[in-house]
């Protein structure tokens, strides 16, 4: 059996989660639930393998005559600052909002479109590379030429625990292998290429772009590869630099024009660099790119490679090892040891393999802590990832739930930290956000309305029937307060407060009466991205009070009242958001038996549209439960009904957390496995048919990294669920699926600063162990069928109030250890 570091053998649910683990770990070579493996070199972007440390990035094909490793860095966008702004544009609201309370809908469509969209040319339509918004784009190729050579006994795998990539094959007798992993601590992408033959190695190191780059030899030993981007007005934007060293044993390595060739080498380290002039709101903040690169690679070329790994190693591990899940028994799954393809066609075939959702899980784990870090850019559409220059939809950040995915298993997934790029952007759009405000509402506060950028693009969009939604910015400050939820750090909160009231002053301006009942109401706005019918048959998108943003400004106003209180501020404005919160239009069930997307029961052109809007009350939001609001439940039922399962593929992982939330695990599986199931097109598809690459990068289609974070999410949710601030409440197992009769999961995060352990037996909790990070009172909502049986701490009992649902509460204490015991409810 392999020993599982940072597991600690001791009582309760950890010490089953070691035996539950150990026995599956023993049952293989190596854990199907943290490797991927893959038995021939890639062929796509989509089959390749995803490194990164945050900032730079990699995709390692594996080919053996001609390895192409694509590279990448986070800040390396086209575009630049620009005035989105229609300086007067709130001269045309009142007009706007007239014709939206008389049902004009289209008419102030057109008004929208004359005067309320965005200056210029917007996000380009999703094709911004040119125009001012910019887009996201790949460093370029690394490609190595080995020449032609026979191949067998190939294999290619990613390690999630080690975040290493290998690839291994055999070659006229003689084994190779390569090793790549990027470096957090030292800044660099590190390969080392091996042979069990002296003098074994050699081949030419090239690196291209597919424009606006050049690439020269800088000596013997180095390339340097640097360049500038458009700004979008025909001049100078971003400046970046890649440069790669080689670090040869034996052999001989010498330039050949733009190439470098290593020749009848024993052992080849290759050092990889990369660096932008990028400074805005976070990143490096260089003025010389070139320089960062050479500097970079001086210091890591000064230690061994077993140091460099070992640093490595060590930064991954203190992210990764927080949290591990175990969906097995004990007994391998027939599919568990086959290359990722077989392994994906066999589950969405029906063949057991619970290993491939904890993987799926902790692959969502590992795309986080390799493309989000502290000091950072948040994720975009693709993560850090893309073979682009015009990456879909500029590999920005869409505000009206792309980017705020990526970030749902950040607090529960135990990685809180890894949320400050997205913080920090959050933060980056007041400043704009404010003039925004004015020039299109001439009100306080700050809004971002859809989509954004790193040049801080808070205009509406440039068209109406999406550019216009509302609420971007108040869905955003959803993951401020979620934070301090689940970490309880005041000194966050003070921090993250006077932009969340910025954004409620915003809301508090700008909600409207409505002329049928007098509720407050957003508008002009859109139900993101989806339309609906006028009695008179026209369609439209523009509309006034959509759910959504009646759910989001409900969210907005209470946790932005909660944090005044915590922080024993703003009493007036806190009695302010109390009253205005009471008259916000409420959620309405239609005479269909369904939630309400819009203030009318409006049919809809499109009945199996990708955004689910009007049920983010029930997710991320919890102000629909079944417990509490059963008849608004079994209304967002109807409607997952009626848009049904199939999808794209973040919105199929969005699905999996409605259906935990409903607390049908069953049901949540099996969009889980519509997640999973393999799809070979990347060609954009906006009707359905998600699911994933080979490589388990979600298929929207094309690539689109938030399925995979919704997934991750949807995965936990399943098993834990959390909700609260004054007392969190923590459900276990609210949704366990029967494919997952026996498991355990250790570290994950519940709200009220807990981290958890939790062991199971044939559907039934067995036991828990919570570790409190703050003090206060936690409500422990044991599974269905079940009640708490006891609580102890260092084995004393634990005073706890039993609720007739089975359920106790506790007062915990930081630094405290409590162990939860079981028993079946009469």
């Amino acid at each position: 059996m392999k020993r599982i570091p940072g597991v600690i053998i001791k009582g309760g649910a950890s010490l089953c989660f070691t035996v539950l683990w150990l026995a599956t770990v023993g049952a293989s070579s190596s854990d199907s639930s943290t490797t991927l493996l893959f038995s021939e070199p890639a062929k796509t972007f989509h089959q390749s393998i995803p490194l990164g440390n945050g900032r730079i990035g990699a995709m390692v094909f594996g080919g053996v005559t001609e390895e192409r490793i694509v590279l990448n860095e986070s800040s390396l966008w086209s575009g630049s600052p620009a005035d989105n702004d229609r300086d007067e544009a709130y001269k045309s609201l009142p007009e706007i909002r007239r014709l939206l309370a008389e049902g004009n809908n289209p008419e102030a469509a057109d008004l929208v479109m004359k005067n309320f969209t965005c200056k210029g040319a917007g996000s380009g339509h999703g094709s911004g590379a040119n125009v001012p918004f910019g887009c996201y784009q790949t460093l370029g190729d690394l490609k190595l030429t080995f020449g032609d050579t026979p191949m067998s006994n190939y294999s290619r795998t990613l390690d999630l625990r080690s975040a290493v990539g290998t690839v291994r094959y055999e070659s006229n007798g003689v084994k190779f292998e390569r090793a790549h992993f990027i470096s957090a601590p030292d800044q660099v992408f590190v390969s080392r290429f091996n042979a069990d033959h002296a003098s074994s190695l050699s081949f030419t190191i090239s690196m291209d772009r597919k424009e606006r780059f050049q690439t020269v030899a800088v000596n013997d030993r180095e390339l340097l590869m640097t360049g500038t981007l458009n700004d979008g007005r025909g001049g100078k934007g971003v400046s970046y630099a890649g440069r790669i060293r080689v670090l040869a044993k034996g052999g001989i390595v010498k330039a050949d024009a733009n190439r470098l060739v290593v020749e009848r080498a024993d052992e080849v380290i290759l050092l990889f660099a990369a660096a932008t002039d990028f400074r805005g709101f976070a990143g490096r903040q260089l003025a010389d790119p070139a320089g960062a690169t050479l500097n970079d690679l001086d210091k890591a070329a000064k230690k061994s490679f077993a140091k460099l790994r070992a640093a490595q190693k060590s930064d991954h591990e203190k992210w990764f090892d927080r949290v591990a899940l175990n969906l097995n028994d004990g007994s391998p799954s027939p599919n568990a040891a086959l290359p990722m393809a077989q392994r994906l066609v066999g589950f969405a075939k029906g063949v057991r393999d619970p290993e491939l959702a904890a993987l799926y899980f902790n692959f969502g784990r590992y795309l986080l802590i390799s493309s989000s870090r502290p000091g950072g850019l948040p994720a975009n559409l693709q993560g850090i990832w893309a073979e682009e220059i015009q990456t879909p939809w500029n590999g920005d950040w869409h505000l009206d739930i792309n980017v705020q995915m990526n970030y749902w298993p950040a607090q529960v997934g135990n990685l809180s930290e890894l949320q400050e790029p997205m913080n920090k952007l959050i933060a980056s759009l007041v400043v704009p956000g404010r003039k925004t405000a004015k020039a299109y509402y001439n009100s306080r506060g700050w809004i971002a309305h859809v989509i954004t950028n790193p040049w801080g693009f808070t205009a509406p969009g440039e068209h109406a029937s999406w550019g216009a939604t509302t609420s971007g910015s108040a869905w955003l400050c959803e993951h401020l307060w979620t934070q301090y939820a689940y970490t309880r750090d005041r000194k966050f909160l003070a921090w993250a407060y006077p932009i969340m009231k910025e954004c409620a002053l915003f809301y508090l301006d700008n909600i409207w009466e409505e002329p049928d009942h007098h509720w407050l109401v957003t508008g002009p706005s859109n139900s993101p991205e989806n339309s609906f019918k006028l009695p008179d048959g026209r369609t439209a998108q523009v509309c006034m009070g959509p759910t959504i943003d009646m759910q989001l400004l409900r969210e907005l106003f209470s946790n932005t009242t909660r944090a005044a209180e915590i922080l024993g501020i703003d009493e007036d404005l806190r009695r302010e958001l109390e009253q205005k919160r009471a008259r916000i239009a409420p959620n309405q069930i239609g005479p269909d038996g369904r939630l309400q997307e819009w203030l009318k029961p409006y049919p809809e052109p499109e009945p199996h549209h990708r955004h689910v809007s009007p049920l983010y009350g029930l997710h991320p939001y919890d102000e629909i439960s079944p417990t509490r609001t059963p008849e608004l439940a079994q209304a967002t039922r109807k409607l997952l009904e009626v848009r049904g399962d199939e999808g794209t593929g973040w919105s199929l992982a969005w699905k999996i957390n409605f259906w935990a939330r409903l607390g049908d695990g069953d049901r949540a599986y099996k969009l889980l496995q519509m997640l999973l199931r393999p799809v070979k097109s990347s060609a954009v598809n906006m009707q359905g048919g998600g699911g994933s690459a080979e490589n388990l990068f979600c298929f929207h289609p094309p690539f689109q990294i938030d399925g995979n974070f919704g997934g991750c999410a949807g995965i936990a949710e399943m098993l834990m669920q959390s909700t609260g601030d004054a007392t969190p409440v923590i459900h276990f197992l609210p949704a366990l699926p029967s494919a997952w009769p026996t498991g355990s999961f250790r570290g994950l995060r519940a709200c009220g600063g807990i981290e958890v352990d939790l062991c199971w037996k044939d559907g039934h909790a067995t036991s828990a162990t919570l570790k409190a990070t703050s003090d206060g009172p936690v409500q422990i909502l044991p599974p269905k069928g079940q009640a708490i049986a006891a609580v102890t701490r260092k084995g004393a009992p634990v005073p706890a109030a039993l609720d007739a649902d089975g359920s106790s509460v506790i007062q915990t204490k930081r630094g405290q250890t409590y162990v939860v015991g079981f028993k079946a409810k009469h």
